[in-house]
């Protein structure tokens, strides 16, 4: 009996091109499926749950089964109407490029074990050092899965520099608006709940800047250690940018680490209005960025960039046995040393090949114009008397609620009506589009990075929002159907 693994060059490009075809297919029809796919545990168990087969079957076959139940039962992330969460528009280049790295199974974790791979993960981390005005020669970035452990990292790091290790009395601030993954890597470090702050925002979701200089005063004089303030560069809910200036000039002054949490704003950089939002970025102690969202990377990467290289060596290097014989020198750098994993894939490679193969340029122009989308969408719900904003456009993010003047609607019908228009729209599968919760308000948030998202694609779910809407009032004996009525007999256009 054999137990290897090996198929036949011929079995092996035969199945290969299969593959290839397939997703080069989704590339070609993606915008042309309904994006949303919905199914109960029941179903899904239905479908795949089973023993581990003893014998195999045909590999076809296999690959059959995974596209016509795996595939077919994912949400597609990059259709123009995936409006919900952060997309995940990527690009095809990268797509192969990740192919290629799996394919040749390379480790990124050591410079003997692939100098290359070290040397486009050096390249490319300077790229978006660059970027950010973080220092070159200095800083350092690393690879990580996403901005999650990006984050994670970041706060091991200050934790070991600002308070050594003891941290018993140590504080942590962030504001309400900051991304859950922080309050996960506070947890993880061990951090008790009465060491952690987390301050209210203003009007506008931003971080106040009066109440985040009173906290730090009283934990002072209470003999406590403030030593971290995570600031959100664009937040998930709203898009909105924490005062960076007047957080990095508190930092500077009280010796607290700064870190920016611009896993989805940070590629805003890219755009000019959005380097004039982002100021102050460049005077953080570290920074998280995600290329698997607004650098249109597929996943799974996500990054930390730190002004000084040594806060990540002195933090995570360590020096067994089985590995003295790959140290090297100090400049063939080893990235298992920069941060939590020693096992890395290489995730460099599909930044690099697809910023090589399309040009910043690109990148550019596909990042200002989702800014500029969300603003004319913002301008189209304005001119409508049935629409509300809540959040502004900001950095292509954009909260409205349906709520028609006249008809004298409770906040808490309000809440549910907008509750079941999502609800309506991802039964259908036309977008995935659902809410969040501002201001105690149930809202419906669009987040527009998707370069082949249209004006038109926005307005056409508007308008079928709009329908439902219209479905779901008349159905409501406490509302006026005289109201009712007179507000939806607007032509096609005011009906948004």
């Amino acid at each position: 009996m054999s137990a290897h693994f090996d198929l036949s060059k011929e079995e092996m490009q035969s199945y290969g091109y299969k593959i290839v075809d397939l997703i080069v297919d989704h590339w070609d029809t993606f915008d042309k499926k309904k994006p949303v796919i919905r199914a109960t545990r029941k179903e899904m168990d239905d479908v795949f749950l089973q023993e581990a087969p003893e014998k195999g079957m045909d590999a076809e076959k296999v690959l059959e089964f995974v596209m016509e139940n795996v595939i077919a039962n994912s949400v597609v992330t990059t259709h123009p109407k995936a409006y919900s969460f952060v997309p995940g528009p990527s690009n095809f280049i990268s797509t192969m490029a990740d192919s290629l790295a799996t394919g040749f199974n390379i480790f990124s974790g050591g410079w003997i074990v692939s100098p290359a791979a070290a040397e486009i993960e050096i390249v490319t981390t300077n790229w978006l050092l660059k970027m950010f005005n973080f220092p070159v020669n200095e800083g350092r970035g690393v690879f990580t899965s996403g901005g999650s452990m990006a984050n994670l990292t970041a706060l091991v790091t200050a934790r070991r520099i600002k308070c050594g290790d003891d941290f018993s009395k140590a504080i942590i601030y962030l504001s309400d608006q900051a991304h859950s993954s922080n309050i996960k890597a506070i947890r993880v470090l061990g951090f008790r709940k009465e060491q952690i702050r987390v301050l209210p925002t203003d009007i506008e979701f931003r971080i106040s800047i009066n109440k985040l200089k009173n906290a730090i005063a009283k934990d002072k004089l209470e003999g406590l250690q403030p030593f971290c303030f995570i600031a959100t560069a664009g937040s998930t809910n709203t898009g909105t940018v924490d005062p960076l200036n007047d957080i990095a000039d508190i930092c500077e002054e009280e010796g607290i680490w700064m870190h920016v949490d611009g896993a989805y704003g940070g590629a805003a950089i890219l755009a000019e209005n959005g380097k004039e939002i982002l100021k102050g970025i460049e005077r953080a102690d570290s920074l998280t960025v995600d290329p698997h969202k607004w650098f249109f990377q597929p996943y799974e990467i996500g990054c930390l960039l730190v002004k000084d290289a040594s806060w990540l060596s002195n933090t995570f290097s360590e020096s067994p046995e089985y590995l003295r014989d790959i140290e090297g020198n100090e400049s063939e750098i080893n990235f298992y040393d920069y941060g939590i994993q020693l096992t890395r894939r290489f995730r460099a490679l599909k930044f690099y090949m697809s910023i090589k193969t399309y040009g910043l340029d690109v990148f550019k122009k596909a990042v200002d114009y989702g800014i500029k989308l969300a603003e004319n969408v913002e301008k189209l719900l304005r001119k409508s008397r049935n629409w509300e904003i809540i959040s502004p456009a900001t950095l292509a993010v954009i909260n409205f609620r349906y709520n028609p003047i006249g008809l004298n609607l409770t906040e808490q019908e309000v809440d549910l009506l907008n509750q079941k228009i999502s609800e309506k729209i991802m039964t259908s599968g036309e977008a995935l589009f659902v809410t969040t919760v501002l201001n105690k308000q149930v809202v419906l948030r669009m987040c527009l990075i998707n370069p082949k998202t249209t004006f038109e694609d926005v307005e056409s779910t508007l308008l079928l929002s709009n329908s439902f809407a219209e479905e779901i009032l008349e159905k409501k004996t406490f509302l006026n159907k005289a109201n009712i009525r007179k507000e939806f007999s607007k032509n096609l256009r005011d009906k948004l």
